[in-house]
């Protein structure tokens, strides 16, 4: 894999759409025994990281990172370490769907979304992906995570059908966190933290016209079309300018102390 960028005190992984989809399917294809996730931060998860050493931690061990938010690959590049593109989870599942094609068939596990949504998402997966196999879905009731037979019982399911692919649709950070917490727990080989992907897939939601996609203002309709997250973006648009303010001046900083000549005595 090449290597990352250390941006807002992540790790991301200089990678575009195309090379993170064949790095995961290569993961499936040549399973070594070990499970890896793959995580997508976007700048509500930045800002989310300043406080949360569990999420931290559940980032420090992902085995992949990538930039899903535009403010983040803009970011990149204005100190100095561009990436070479967004990666959203929305796009990336369905692009390891069709990559998966090489391996014949793929088994899939979804985990989240509101109750029905994962059995429609399978439906429409099948359809578009033949070969993807859809082993088992599953929406986790409210406050899952804190009840330890519940998270058993998940894990079970999951284990059940020893998946090749689990994608994880329970919103950020709980995702993220419960994934780092049951990682050791998990019979399948790769696992994506991926917001609201089981959505998209179902159709129960839309995601934003591709130029909203291209100028960086998908976050716009999903405010729009979800409500809930005004609250949530309007805070992310306070807190994050100061996030990178910082992150620029810090980078700036090391920039100037490398390139200080050092003194001879």
């Amino acid at each position: 894999m090449k290597g990352t960028i250390r941006l807002f005190d992540i790790n991301i992984h200089a990678v575009d759409l195309t090379d993170a989809a064949s790095i995961i399917v290569s993961w499936i294809k040549n399973w070594d025994g070990k499970f890896r996730y793959a995580v997508t931060p976007n700048v509500n998860h930045v800002v989310k990281l300043q406080k949360s050493s569990k999420l931290r931690s559940a980032y420090d061990n992902a085995a992949m990172v990538l930039a899903d938010g535009k403010p983040i690959v803009w970011a990149s590049k204005i100190v100095g370490h561009p990436l070479p593109e967004r990666v959203a989870g929305s796009d990336l599942v369905p692009s390891i769907f069709s990559e998966c094609a090489i391996l014949g068939e793929a088994s899939v596990f979804l985990l989240g979304a509101m109750p029905g949504v994962g059995e429609c998402a399978a439906e429409n997966i099948r359809k578009q992906w033949p070969h993807i196999k859809v082993c088992g879905t599953y929406s986790p009731p409210f406050g899952f995570e804190k009840n330890p037979l519940e998270n058993q019982n998940i894990l079970k399911l999951i284990n059940k059908c020893s998946p090749d692919l689990v994608v994880i649709g329970l919103g950020a950070p709980k995702q993220e966190i419960w994934v780092y917490d049951h990682m050791k727990g998990i019979d399948a080989k790769v696992a994506i933290c991926a917001g609201a992907t089981i959505d998209f897939l179902a159709g129960s939601k839309r995601r934003a016209p591709n130029w909203m996609r291209l100028v960086g203002i998908e976050w716009v309709h999903r405010m729009i079309t979800d409500t809930r997250l005004v609250r949530r973006y309007s805070k992310d648009l306070v807190i994050f300018p100061w996030i990178f303010l910082r992150t620029w001046i810090n980078t700036r900083k090391a920039n100037n102390q490398r390139n200080v000549p050092s003194r001879r005595n």
